[in-house]
């Protein structure tokens, strides 16, 4: 009896463990879960609610490397998706834009995805000005002070005569570091002005104003996810 117990024991075990792995596993290429995870990105084409037709292939780049399911996919990656709805604002109904993205790939990978793009964006980082001096605050008042009393360079001092570090004389003044393009946003997201989010039963995201036709541009950093449901910050 006692052997009969412990054989049917192990039997029931192992058919749990059996139904756990069957229930872990995912069909083949299903899209990877993004769970809470944004996605900031810029535009690599303008999009206009309206003028911009359903099916226009879309991609934007990535601007932070975000970890999504234990793959990394790094900054610069080229996420791609499409056009899901386009509509012109008339006078009784609201302008309206729906972007989906399937996929991401760079250099060394690619994975599915499925996200939508969102209301928030993150608006451009306050400048600071720089602090060129060279020298401490007890000089300030001196005769040779070159931060409007002096001439600079100072030839009797050689840290003013040394190159700024990392100039490049070839680069355009006006263009920015790589190294910088993902710092020049704000840490904190908002969300666009006069624009709505709505969720559809079948868990689109789509953008609606009725101020304006929505547009979206090339210079803004805006934010991807799997949902419009995302916790200001």
């Amino acid at each position: 009896m006692l052997r009969r117990t412990m054989i049917l024991g192990q039997a029931i075990v192992a058919a749990v463990f059996c139904s756990a792995a069957m229930f872990g596993q995912q069909p083949p290429g299903a899209a990877a879960s993004t769970g809470g995870n944004e996605f900031p990105v810029t535009m690599r084409q303008n999009v206009d609610a309206g003028k911009t037709p359903v099916g226009t292939k879309i991609q934007t780049k990535l601007v932070v490397a975000t970890l999504v399911k234990g793959t990394v996919i790094p900054r610069d990656a080229i996420l791609s998706g499409e056009v899901t709805e386009s509509v012109a604002k008339t006078k009784t109904d609201p302008s309206r834009i729906s972007v989906r993205i399937d996929s991401a790939q760079w250099k060394n990978g690619s994975a599915p995805l499925k996200l939508y793009l969102t209301a928030w964006y993150y608006p451009p980082a306050p400048m600071m000005n720089p602090d060129l001096s060279y020298q401490s605050a007890d000089a300030a008042n001196s005769p040779k002070n070159w931060n409007g009393m002096g001439t600079y360079p100072d030839p009797n001092n050689a840290m003013s005569q040394q190159r700024f570090p990392g100039r490049d004389d070839n680069r355009d003044p006006g263009a920015t570091p790589p190294d910088l393009l993902a710092s020049n946003i704000s840490k904190h997201r908002v969300l666009m002005k006069d624009v709505d989010s709505l969720r559809g039963k079948d868990g689109i995201v789509t953008l609606a104003s009725r101020r304006s036709n929505i547009k979206l541009d090339k210079s803004t950093t805006y934010v991807l996810a799997p949902s419009d449901l995302l916790p200001s910050r």
